[in-house]
């Protein structure tokens, strides 16, 4: 039995970059072993003749909204419902994975059982094929540190935790902003260690443009991504790296590192993950946020007049 499921939704194999970073992905978890098994999920074009090439598994139903656009929910539902493992990762699929993503998984999973792991990632441009032949990791690693740059902190295109968790999940559409950061959310509310793995797992995040989205848009920009927002909670549930808990450093579970910034944004969700209140979170937001405040107080204000 293997110890981690890889589950991803490959955007659709017709673009020739796209197409090759995420063959460069997929190889990646493949070189990985039988420490994985690997799911691929949806009908994107392209997917099913891929997952046949590489010997891994394909799930082509999966829910979708109104925009055709892949549910986050039944997506992880497939993957809990079909995995042989007692862990999960969902991957972005443009993600080159090394050894260090299963040894640190395992090293959190014999410490809690119930996690939510996450990361930043390092951006590199890609522009050929990988060889996934000998010593493959080393030269990329060289590669990484020579024309590498480790992305801001913001979100994590990788969630690991155990089956036990993440079992009712908000029908987000993939792809788009807010349905990450309320995994933090979640994680957080819920007192599940929130584990900022960035010193133990290095991924690539393989750099690439937007043409596969709406009108060639970020996925913020996109109306979905609205409608994410709302599902969540609103602006009081986006949460991100800043918010972990925990860091795995060498091999031990560590504080967070403390700066002013993770002070405040302590006192501000303090609310929302201590006390369980929404209304003090919002107040809380809003003090915190005071331009968000004001506009927030003018928008009210001015739907009332309105009625009257």
């Amino acid at each position: 039995m293997s110890q981690i499921t890889l589950f991803s939704t490959p955007k659709p194999f017709v673009d020739p970059h796209i197409s090759m970073i995420q063959k460069n992905a997929i190889k990646s978890w493949i070189a990985l072993g039988d420490q994985v098994e690997i799911f691929l999920i949806g009908e994107e074009t392209g997917v099913k003749e891929v997952a046949a090439e590489f010997g891994v598994r394909y799930f082509p139903e999966v829910k979708r909204n109104a925009q055709g656009t892949p549910l986050v929910s039944s997506i992880f539902q497939i993957a809990h419902a079909n995995s042989s493992s007692e862990l999960l990762a969902y991957i972005n699929a443009d993600i080159i994975l090394f050894e260090d993503f299963v040894k640190s998984a395992k090293i959190i999973s014999d410490l809690y059982k119930e996690f939510l792991l996450v990361g930043q990632r390092w951006d590199l441009d890609v522009t050929h094929d990988v060889d996934f032949k000998a010593n493959w990791q080393l030269k990329l690693q060289k590669e990484l540190r020579n024309s590498g740059k480790l992305h801001p902190r913001g979100g994590s295109d990788y969630f690991i935790y155990p089956k036990t968790c993440f079992k009712d999940i908000p029908e987000f559409a993939i792809g788009r902003a807010g349905w990450d950061n309320w995994m933090f959310f979640e994680a957080r509310t819920k007192h599940w260690p929130l584990i900022d793995t960035t010193e133990s797992i290095q991924i690539i995040h393989q750099q690439h443009d937007y043409r596969h989205l709406p009108n060639g848009q970020p996925h913020y920009r996109l109306p979905e991504s609205d409608v994410n927002m709302k599902l969540a909670g609103g602006e009081i549930a986006i949460f991100n790296l800043i918010d972990t808990d925990r860091r795995l450093c060498d091999g031990k579970i560590r504080p967070p590192k403390l700066s002013i910034g993770k002070i405040l944004r302590e006192i501000e969700i303090f609310p929302l993950v201590h006390l369980k209140s929404k209304k003090l979170g919002w107040l809380f937001y809003a003090l915190f946020h005071p331009r968000w405040g004001y506009w927030y107080i003018r928008k009210f204000f001015g739907k009332v007049l309105k009625r009257k």
